[in-house]
């Protein structure tokens, strides 16, 4: 998600954080395939822009292990999803209507009890009716009160099985946990166009599909969307369905790695599309709306971006890339299809290039908890900050000098980064205190070592949602560093910690 900009005041730090990306000003007082030739981004290579029709892979079979999951109950947000369900695969089927503004869907959801019990509990939003539920193929009985809708079934723990959903309504957004005002509301949002976007972060999947609503949760996806054509949906993953039949056309999208529900993605709208690649190979799809070709050149910069991020963070994890542009305010990290906002800001470079830095730190590894948000944010800050050092010239000594000036109000305002206020969710705070944190460790190992270790993280926990203590044991066993005191008051203090502490 983007931050707000430490240079213009508190109120635009928080704004800058809407989007999973960080500001593109430092802060000096915070608030919170291929398809047809086209002009290639001076960034993409030896690979030219591409438009038409995008690549179509084949499908694969999914491999359910690598989903497995220890669900928790959040310690931030503990009212949304749970511990007693580790799901694998969302296998979506989704309809959209766009005049009479109606979703119709059925999930179908393959899970393993995490633990015994005589129900199983997912999150659906209110406005979405449930039709039935099957569990491996028999009917079941359900009550959907709220946004709880819990199945009676026993489950024994490790058992897997198969939980059907036919839903169908008027789907919205639900507020969020926050007083920025460029993230007032969370989940799926209907334009007036009857255009579709989603940003979800901490919580809002569940206005759109059955889902335990959690972090620690990571599951694969298949997701299948008709609507009438010449509209599109984009979603995460690889397009490994593109057809048109009676007037409807029909997406599919597969996920082959799995993410955490706040991660997906879906936007529905008159997309145009185009493409291009990085130097190093990976292929970049861009999704637009019809008309608004001028863009491309904004999106044209992750190809760019992805190079960078490489040389300091190792290969793109995953399988596919691209950035589809919704009607919104704000710019989202989501695993493989960055979503990203129309304004001028937020299709900025140095926000586009914080998005894509959320692959590796955010999407790839993942907090299992929401009080660790800063697991994403604090490193990728720090990233945004050295891309700008690096390619605006904006040194990076006096962007953290800047940045330390407003970190105790951050403090007095939004807690410390560890402990914020639930009600304050994605404030700076979250953002610039940590990114002070790494940066003093990156100028005490140097740049080398400490891209070394920030390496060796992912690679260690690829695919996996994980705590602040198992960051804190990794950095303290690459570097031979005793850090408790560092990292504690970084992250928990209530004030600034001094200079030289790693001294």
């Amino acid at each position: 998600m983007i931050r707000a900009g430490v240079g213009a005041g508190v109120a635009a730090l928080s704004l800058l954080l809407s989007a999973c990306s960080g500001p593109t000003e430092s802060p000096e007082q915070p608030d919170a395939s291929p398809s047809s030739t086209a002009t290639g981004s001076p960034d993409a290579g030896d690979s030219p822009a591409t438009e038409g029709s995008p690549v179509v892979s084949d499908r694969v079979e999914p491999d359910l292990d690598l989903a497995l999951s220890e669900p928790v109950e959040d310690s931030v947000y503990p009212e949304v999803g749970g511990p007693g369900i580790d799901a694998l695969l969302y296998d979506l089927d989704l309809s959209w209507e766009p005049e009479q503004r109606t979703l119709t869907g059925t999930a179908t959801i393959t899970f393993r009890a995490a633990r015994s019990a005589r129900k199983v509990t997912l999150d659906l939003a209110a406005p979405l009716e449930v039709e039935s539920v099957t569990v491996d193929g028999e009917q079941a009985a359900y009550k959907h009160r709220g946004k709880d809708l819990v199945v009676r079934q026993r489950v024994a723990e490790d058992d897997r099985h198969e939980l059907v959903v036919s839903y169908a309504g008027q789907p919205q957004p639900i507020p969020a946990p926050t007083t920025r005002s460029d993230l007032s509301t969370v989940g799926l949002t209907v334009t007036d166009t009857g255009a579709v976007w989603t940003m979800q972060e901490p919580y809002g999947a569940h206005t759109w599909y059955p889902v335990n609503d959690q972090p620690a949760d990571k599951a694969l996806y298949d997701i299948t969307v008709s609507v009438p054509d010449p509209w599109t949906g984009v979603a995460n993953g690889r397009l490994v369905e593109d057809t048109t039949a009676d007037g409807v056309h029909t997406t599919a999208w597969q996920l082959d790695e799995p993410a955490s529900s706040y991660l997906l993605t879906l936007a529905i709208d008159d997309y145009e599309h185009s493409s291009d690649s990085s130097a190093s190979g990976v292929r970049l799809d861009y999704w637009f709306p019809r008309g608004r070709r001028a863009v491309l050149t904004d999106m044209q910069a992750a190809a760019g971006g992805v190079d960078w991020i490489e040389d300091r963070l190792g290969p793109y994890p995953f399988s596919s890339a691209g950035i589809v542009l919704v009607d919104s305010e704000s710019a989202m990290e989501t695993q493989t299809m960055v979503t990203i906002g129309d304004n001028d800001y937020v299709r900025s470079p140095a926000v586009i290039v914080h998005e894509l830095v959320h692959q590796w730190y955010g999407d790839q590894v993942s907090p299992a908890d929401w009080r660790d948000v800063w697991l994403n944010e604090g490193m990728t800050m720090l990233m945004q900050g050295l891309w700008e050092a690096d390619e605006a010239g904006a040194p990076i000594e006096a962007t953290m000098s800047r940045w330390r000036a407003a970190d105790q109000t951050l403090r007095d305002d939004f807690g410390p980064p560890g402990a914020y206020d639930e009600a304050q969710f994605g404030s700076s705070n979250i953002y610039y205190s940590p990114a002070l944190m790494w940066n003093e460790l990156r100028v005490e190992l140097g740049d080398e070592e400490f891209f070394r270790v920030a390496r060796s993280w992912l690679e260690a926990q690829d695919n996996e949602s994980v705590t602040r203590n198992e960051l804190y044991a990794h950095w303290e066993g690459e570097t031979g560093l005793e850090l408790t005191r560092f990292f504690a008051a970084w992250i928990d203090g209530s004030t600034t910690p001094p200079r030289g502490l790693l001294g």
